[in-house]
């Protein structure tokens, strides 16, 4: 089974503590602030911790229409979350699973640095291409730049 790994890494003003809590709700966020990507996004199973499932439901703006996550690390204190999608239309007919790496550390000056890792886990030797790896990194640009603009228009409701 061969992988493919690509990273994408934003820095930001926002403390690491904030931008994590932030991020946290990106459930709720993502499909308010980027509907165009994320229909929705459901709880399905948990409570946000380690074995939590979510359902995604994707907007026009990507090529697929679903898949299902589970958390497989939440380590609040280090602003840390692992995540694999199962499930869904975006694996392809050629991805056994999708990885997620999310990191979140302090900067010197009070912000902090996004790093979100992805790993593609692919069934055979199939893998995927340069265009679908910068397309990912993209689209994740995009959510955070649109996410922490909301944030800044709406700064009391953090």
């Amino acid at each position: 089974m061969a992988a493919v790994s690509t990273e994408v890494q934003i820095v930001n003003s926002f403390p690491a503590d904030k931008l994590f809590k932030i991020l946290s709700n990106i459930h709720n966020l993502a499909p308010k602030v980027v509907p165009e990507i994320y229909k929705s996004i459901t709880t399905i199973e948990g409570d946000l911790g380690v074995g939590t499932i979510q359902s995604h439901v994707y907007g026009d703006a990507v090529p697929y229409t679903t898949s299902k996550q589970k958390f497989d690390v939440v380590d609040v204190n280090n602003f840390y979350v692992e995540y694999t999608v199962f499930e869904g239309d975006i694996l392809s007919d050629y991805l056994d699973s999708i990885a997620h790496r999310i990191k979140i550390s302090p900067t010197a000056d009070g912000g902090a640095v996004y790093r979100h890792t992805t790993v593609f886990k692919c069934k055979g030797e199939t893998k995927p291409t340069e265009e679908v790896l910068t397309q990912t990194n993209e689209g994740y640009k995009k959510v955070f730049k649109a996410i922490e603009a909301y944030v800044l228009a709406n700064a009391d409701a953090f």
